[in-house]
């Protein structure tokens, strides 16, 4: 077991996972050969397999709080919250001075939304252990969601004292520097993203871009993150292609037919599709950095994605009939993000604002099973038959307006130029800012915000008063 123990020290997981696996095999009943393989399994990575070694670790050593902890870990990447703190608090009865295990708690309850009680263990922690590195970067992460930001930066910036290879700090950090409108020192620090496990970005033998002589050079400019990380930084191709160089661009397939004849892109190109040869490469999200963005200088001009005239005369031509205002909603995003639960709404919000002065026009494209049961009993609601971004995109153009959460419609409506109004929860994502109603990115944007973290009602209070500004009552 010293062996492991070592060889786990060193980052030799591949070596490691030889001898665990061996050790496993010849004695099938030994619980801290699983035990060291569950380990070595979720740090490849390999949460499932990870899962089933915690699991026969558990039945093994029953009595093991590390075992019950590493187990609840797991359990809590598989979404189990309430198995995970059960074996969580299980393991404290057993070890209540085992830091990690106040930290994976802690954890567990934010994931909750008991934000209360996971401070309360996370601050356990560090009492416990004050020079822990990644706690101080997890209270950190818990008051960044609270809203409490320079509290949180001053855990981010005591993590990174401590471990200054923390990437995911330094990336968590960099998003409090860029809300607050510090670009020349947010843009930096977010680089580190690249070294996090939560970006999956291609690495190339091409130097990356960052503001190199481009004249008569190919650049591949590639997507990372979202769908609508990519509609908001597309906006850069043309800046690119104007240094004098060959834009190519890799894009997500979902959006491949709306990106075609994006202005300054010589070849377009879906996730996975050969890649013609180039000269540097950049992912979108350092084109900012790039070009020395800061708040004055964001290229705002749009509309910078459009749609073919047939395309949006056609849903003109369909929607014409409809005399009153039309407006198109999205109440839901990526039910995998990780903050969707406070930026995501009740369709129920959204229905109450119609009253028969205007027809709402769903612009989702997945639909819970509730939701659509609830959709069938209004008239007033339309749902049409979207393909892909460039038929959302083609509806949008038809519309009066668009009211929707954080999610790739905000971009798309913003891009082509279309009135949108954005509903954000008390803690916002970092390219909102703070206490605006308007955005620098997008022109014909209007945000309306949280003043009270997860009360909608005071949002669509406004909502509902500023609809009967636009288009009369309500």
């Amino acid at each position: 077991m010293r062996a492991l123990n070592r060889l786990l020290e060193q980052g030799q997981l591949d070596e490691a996972e030889t001898i665990a696996i061996r050790l496993t095999q010849e004695r099938p009943q030994h619980g801290p050969a699983w035990k060291f393989l569950g380990v070595i399994l979720k740090l490849q990575g390999r949460h499932g397999e990870a899962l089933r070694a915690m699991h026969r670790a558990f039945q093994l050593l029953p009595d093991d709080d590390q075992v019950q902890s590493n187990l609840g870990a797991a359990l809590a990447e598989a979404g189990e919250l309430p198995a995970a703190e059960q074996l969580h608090r299980r393991a404290l009865d057993i070890n209540p001075r085992n830091t990690q295990t106040h930290t994976n708690l802690g954890n567990v309850l934010s994931l909750q939304g008991r934000m209360e009680e996971a401070e309360t263990c996370l601050r356990r922690a560090l009492e416990l252990q004050p020079d822990f590195a990644q706690g101080h970067h997890n209270l950190g992460s818990l008051l960044h969601d609270l809203g409490r930001i320079a509290e949180a930066r001053s855990c981010y910036r005591r993590a990174i004292e401590l471990d200054r290879n923390l990437a995911q700090t330094h990336w968590n950090d960099s998003m409090c520097q860029l809300q607050a409108g510090d670009f020349d020192q947010g843009w930096q620090q977010y680089e580190w993203r690249l070294q996090t496990a939560h970006i999956r970005v291609r690495r190339f033998e091409q130097a990356q871009w960052s503001g190199q002589d481009l004249q008569d050079k190919t650049v591949l400019l590639h997507a990372e993150q979202g769908l609508g990380d990519t509609l908001q930084f597309c906006r850069y191709a043309p800046l690119v292609a104007a240094r004098g160089a060959r834009v190519l661009l890799q894009a997500p397939s979902a959006l491949k037919r709306l990106l075609t004849g994006l202005p300054g892109v010589a070849q377009l190109m879906a996730e996975g599709e050969v890649l013609p040869a180039f000269d540097y490469h950049c992912p979108m999200l350092s084109l900012p950095l790039a070009f020395g963005t800061c708040l004055s200088s964001i290229p705002a001009r749009v509309p910078y994605l459009t749609v073919t005239s047939n395309a949006a005369d056609a849903w003109r031509k369909n929607l014409e009939a409809m005399d009153i205002p039309r407006i198109g909603i999205a109440w839901a995003g990526n039910p995998q993000h990780r903050h969707d639960r406070w930026r995501s709404i009740a369709l129920e919000h959204f229905l109450d604002l119609a009253d028969g002065n205007q027809t709402f026009h769903c612009l989702q494209k997945d639909i819970s099973v509730t939701d659509l049961s609830l959709l069938e009993t209004r008239a007033d609601v339309y749902r049409h038959a979207l393909n892909d971004f460039s038929d959302t995109a083609a509806l949008i153009m038809a519309l009066d307006l668009v009211i929707t959460v954080d999610t790739a419609v905000a971009h798309l409506a913003g891009a082509l130029g279309k009135p949108v109004w954005l509903l954000l929860p008390f803690q916002a994502d970092w390219r909102w800012l703070t206490q605006r109603e308007d955005s620098p990115w997008y022109p014909t944007m209007r945000l309306f915000r949280q003043t009270v973290r997860e009360d909608w009602g005071s949002v669509f209070a406004a909502v509902r008063q500023a609809l009967a500004r636009r288009f009369g009552k309500t």
